[in-house]
């Protein structure tokens, strides 16, 4: 990969300021505000979104001229914007490179082979800003969609953020086949792999940079179908994802080739699916990208989990002896009562490692509670079973035949 980078550490000599005041946001801790939002470029963005390009030169000058204006006036933070040429065959690179010379934000980096995911992981991959996303050249998506797609990243509230056409609350303008090409692929990865996200191909995503660093490695496809696999192994990791729902129009001289996409993308999703049903996907996540348990909760469901087994040995014993003098009801709710009020002590000391007498009646209070819910249930269960076998013997009684011919 050989890249052209514009020198992100000196202002444009001759731009001028933009003509509205930045906005009063505070910028996030670690970086460094923009003097009117464009006159000053820090060496390190808080985002660098990715524009991928393959022979786009007749439209790519007005969209990161248009991209460059909207991050610069609308985004209270340092942004890089990267032009990522995919091999283009026609005049693309050349005219990246002049957009770099010439807009601060901007840099490009050539790649000598094609595929939106390969330029994706390649820029990504050695990124320095906090979060990192893509857009598509033609600026389908309202970049409206741009703060809110970021901002639960930033505050670590997500750490995976993508545009959806199909959430509610989406607008988009597209022609009938696409919608329900779209949408059958959509349906197919939630039957196929249990998947919950409502839009996987939507050209508009950003992670946290430490997040695409553990999944980038993992991940095979270099072109269409990186987003989806990316976005699988983000729900195998236990990662929250978070949809914002975004103004999308479909560009009409659009060049994807949409069968050979559509080959490609089923291809990948019968590679994927193997992968989630053998659990090889899951195995495959480094120790920090598992979902995992709080620290000591193992032990604790454990301890948990022993004196629940006692505890319901402890209830049977009970229920049996005290049920020929205080009959079902009453044996069960004895039985559950001093089990309760047993259990909660010992998961107190035991489980929890919770000493003393500090707090002790509210737990016991909390334990009793539950000791409710638990008779009210069982009690439940109870009066119904007894009522489903009235019912079975009656209906078995009054329909016999003889019952019939009488």
């Amino acid at each position: 990969m050989t890249s052209q980078v514009r020198p992100l550490t000196t202002p444009a000599p001759s731009r001028p300021a933009p003509s509205r005041p930045a906005p009063s946001l505070p910028a996030p801790a670690g970086s460094l505000p923009l003097a009117g939002r464009a006159a000053e470029v820090v060496a390190r963005p808080v985002l660098e979104l990715v524009v991928p390009v393959f022979d786009e030169v007749v439209g790519l000058e007005a969209s990161i001229r248009r991209l460059d204006t909207f991050v610069g006036t609308q985004l209270p933070f340092p942004v890089r914007l990267t032009i990522a040429d995919n091999a283009s065959t026609d005049g693309t690179w050349a005219l990246a490179c002049r957009l770099a010379t010439e807009l601060p934000r901007v840099r490009a980096v050539h790649l000598d082979a094609k595929g939106r995911g390969r330029a994706l992981r390649a820029v990504w991959s050695t990124s320095e800003a906090d979060i990192v996303a893509y857009t598509d050249v033609d600026l389908s998506t309202d970049l409206n969609a741009l703060l809110p797609l970021v901002a639960p990243l930033l505050s670590g509230h997500s750490d995976v953020a993508i545009g959806s056409r199909l959430a509610r609350g989406s607008r988009i303008v597209r022609g009938p086949k696409r919608e329900v090409i779209s949408r059958c692929y959509n349906r197919l990865l939630r039957t196929t792999m249990h998947t919950r996200f409502s839009d996987a191909q939507c050209g508009f995503k950003a992670l946290r940079r430490e997040v695409a660093r553990q999944l980038l490695p993992l991940v095979e496809d270099e072109e269409w179908f990186f987003d989806t696999e990316l976005l699988v192994l983000a729900e195998q990791a236990g990662l929250r994802i978070h949809e914002v729902p975004v103004d999308w129009v479909d560009d009409p001289d659009s060049r994807v080739d949409i069968v050979a996409t559509a080959v490609a993308d089923l291809r990948g999703m019968v590679r994927v699916s193997r992968g989630v049903a053998t659990g090889v996907l899951r195995r495959q996540l480094p120790p920090s990208a598992r979902p995992q348990l709080p620290s000591g909760m193992g032990q604790q469901l454990l301890r948990f989990g022993g004196i629940g087994l006692l505890s319901t040995f402890a209830y049977l014993a009970l229920y049996a002896g005290l049920r020929p003098e205080l009959g079902p009801f009453g044996a069960n709710a004895l039985a559950l009562l001093i089990t309760a009020l047993a259990n909660t002590a010992a998961n107190r000391r035991v489980t929890f490692r919770v000493s003393g007498s500090r707090g002790r009646a509210a737990d016991h209070a909390a334990g009793l509670g539950i000791f409710a819910l638990g008779l009210l249930l069982t009690s439940g269960a109870l009066a119904t079973l007894s009522t489903l076998l009235r019912f079975v013997a009656l209906r078995a009684w009054l329909t016999r035949p003889a019952a019939r011919a009488s």
